[in-house]
């Protein structure tokens, strides 16, 4: 047990106090050896009264290798102190045989000890209370916020909110029903019958109950090895029955519309449960990070995607941050002058980081704020929100968890109180099947469909008409027209390479070009081709000018063309170093062929025998052809032995 000199509140009501031997709770004065109590609660109590057990900051931490770098530490707080005191026990009584009230360190506040690990606990009426609010659909924020109020301030509520969200988790896992955990269970392996390439993990507690899952079918994997370059992870939402946050994994794929990658159902927001969740996805992906990665602002999260997904680019979402800011800059958001300059650099208006930089200061100081801790901390991690800082890094010009928070709206819809899991869980799979659809939808209009009209500025559009579906299309056209009104300036040529300078209007915002004419290589410093993956209104004004007519390879991104699935992203000479990598890609591959396949069979009569009979015909060849394999490789063995 921890124990400190100011690490607890008296435990009941004051008003009821129980007396033993002369001592009455609350009421003694000095603790002496030879007092005696009845048990281990009325000697912790009586010590609590006396502020008094073995003390937090007995000893000291443990040596740790300098050499094993951690990704985050906790503070270090033991400072040797020797304060303590002893009991004996004999037939039940607790008497004191060692007291020594000396410590070495400064002692809480009457203010501070609601921060003290054992001074906080949930007493049986407020947890109550907690969970009356709760279970009728307020939040345990919310509830811990009414408590507060009605005891007079947080240090009087004699716990965190930290320790709310974990007694109402508590209980949470007191009310699992095995059978609602079972029914998931039966659930996931009906789908892994059905579907070989169906993924499920479960981790349960100490109690062997169900406490995080994540899932994921063949098709959820198949998109991801198409589009995993971005993903966006939100758990605004959480169900009412047992309280457990929806977490979905949501993609962007080359419609412009939101795809699923797999959901998870998490008990708490701990460092600890995000890490099986991230490191269970990455392990089920096989291995690939994705290059960006959005999520709201959560240092739980933060730390775990540091450790897990190491390669990826972490980003904020501007939303969240947004509504932040009026909660801590009360006052001073709202003022006209602030806000041009704040929102300045949160939505990317500054063109580079020196501008940013400048804006920042002159914002701080313009309104003294110095000193406020809230902007300071965001500072610190601008290079995680600022798109100023992430010109280099593929997002897709995300800014915000939206789209994977407009996917939990509708779960958020159904989520009622006396759900069952299970029935969520066919709610999400009926979505995701809905979203399927609506892709197939999209596929067969761009292959049976053209744009209305294509401007004869240049055979640029026509390209890009036939390159494109149709809804990059329109974000093309819309950035070649665009750039129809540009002034474009040649400010310098060296044989094939040109500079360009490129303004709108009178406006002061230059852009510079650099373009190469004999290997049609262009460059902007608005990053729009290395953010998005499309190039941007100035490259386009300079391809005109210099009557490119077509958009060079270079300059295609396969994610965002009609045969995005047909073109994964890497070719297999790429991995010819790597046997595992290259099977990986096989297998992906095949697999993506062998799913439309199998989809286009069960659509058509007799489709599932012509199905079976082609594969059993290709099977029996692929056994021919390896067990040719394996014979020639013995007789190389065999000539290199002799």
């Amino acid at each position: 047990m921890d124990f400190s000199k100011n690490a607890f509140v008296a435990v009941g009501n004051n008003d009821k106090r129980e007396k033993f031997e002369n001592v009455t709770l609350g009421e003694c004065d000095e603790i002496k050896i030879g007092m005696q109590v009845r048990s281990k609660e009325e000697a912790y109590n009586l010590y609590n009264e006396q502020r008094e057990f073995v003390c937090s900051k007995k000893g000291f931490k443990e040596f740790e290798d300098p050499s094993n770098v951690k990704k985050y530490h906790n503070l270090d707080v033991r400072m040797g102190c020797r304060a303590t005191i002893w009991f004996d026990v004999k037939n039940d009584i607790w008497s004191v045989s060692h007291f020594n009230d000396t410590h070495n360190h400064e002692f809480a506040t009457p203010e501070e000890r609601c921060n003290l690990r054992s001074r906080r606990k949930v007493l049986p009426a407020h947890g109550n209370i907690i969970s009356t609010m709760v279970s009728s659909g307020i939040k345990a924020t919310k509830s811990y916020s009414f408590l507060s109020k009605e005891l007079g301030g947080a240090n009087n509520v004699g716990f965190s909110r930290r320790d709310c969200h974990n007694f109402v988790q508590t209980k949470r896992k007191e009310i699992m029903e095995a059978s609602d955990g079972q029914s998931i269970i039966n659930h996931f392996k009906e789908k892994q019958s059905e579907d070989p390439m169906f993924f499920y993990s479960v981790q349960v507690d100490q109690d062997n109950r169900i406490a995080n899952f994540f899932w994921r079918d063949g098709r959820s994997k198949l998109d991801y090895d198409s589009f995993e370059d971005v993903v966006i992870f939100d758990t605004t939402y959480r169900t009412n029955k047992y309280n457990l946050i929806y977490a979905p994994f949501v993609g962007i794929n080359h419609h412009w519309n939101n795809v699923l990658f797999g959901c998870a159902f998490l008990s708490n927001e701990t460092t600890q449960s995000f890490i099986w969740l991230f490191e269970t996805f990455f392990t089920t992906m096989e291995g690939q990070q994705p290059k960006s990665i959005f999520t709201d602002p959560d240092q739980a999260m933060a730390n775990a995607i540091n450790m897990v997904f190491s390669e990826s680019r972490h980003r904020l979402c501007l939303w969240h941050i947004s509504k932040n800011a009026q909660k801590n800059l009360v006052g001073i958001y709202g003022v006209p002058d602030f806000d041009k300059k704040f929102n300045h650099c949160l939505y990317g208006g500054c063109s580079n980081e020196m501008e940013f930089e400048s804006t920042w200061s002159k914002m701080i100081e313009m309104h003294n704020l110095k000193d406020n801790t809230w902007l300071d901390m965001l500072y610190q991690i601008r290079e995680k929100w600022c798109p100023t800082f992430n010109l280099d890094f593929f997002s897709t010009k995300m800014k915000s968890t939206q789209r994977s928070e407009s996917t939990n709206s509708v779960f958020h819809q159904i989520m009622k109180t006396s759900m069952p899991l299970i029935e969520v869980i066919k709610f999400y799979e009926e979505k995701i099947a809905q979203m399927r659809q609506d892709e197939i939808n999209e596929d067969f209009c761009c292959k049976n469909g053209a744009p209305g009209k294509v401007h004869k500025h240049g055979d640029i559009l026509s390209h890009a008409a036939k390159v494109y579906n149709l809804a990059l299309f329109g974000m093309f056209e819309e950035e070649f027209n665009s750039g129809m009104g540009l002034n474009c300036v040649e400010t310098n040529h060296c044989e094939d390479n040109f500079t360009y300078s490129l303004c709108r209007g009178e406006s002061r915002r230059i852009h510079i070009m650099h373009f190469n004419q004999a290997e049609l290589s262009i460059c902007c410093n608005c990053k729009l081709f290395e953010t998005l993956g499309l190039l941007c209104c100035h490259a386009l004004r300079v391809f005109l000018v210099n009557n490119v007519n077509n958009i060079p390879d270079k300059y295609i991104s396969s994610r965002w063309t009609k045969d995005a699935k047909k073109m994964l992203c890497c070719s297999v000479d790429s991995f010819k170093s790597n046997e595992k990598s290259t099977h990986v890609l096989h297998m992906s591959n095949l697999s993506l062929l062998g799913y439309k396949c199998c989809d286009k069979a069960a659509l058509i009569d007799h489709g599932t025998k012509i199905e079976m009979d082609s594969l059993s015909e290709l099977l029996c060849k692929l056994e021919k052809k390896n067990n040719l394999k394996k014979k020639n490789i013995r007789k190389v063995k065999d000539t290199t032995t002799s």
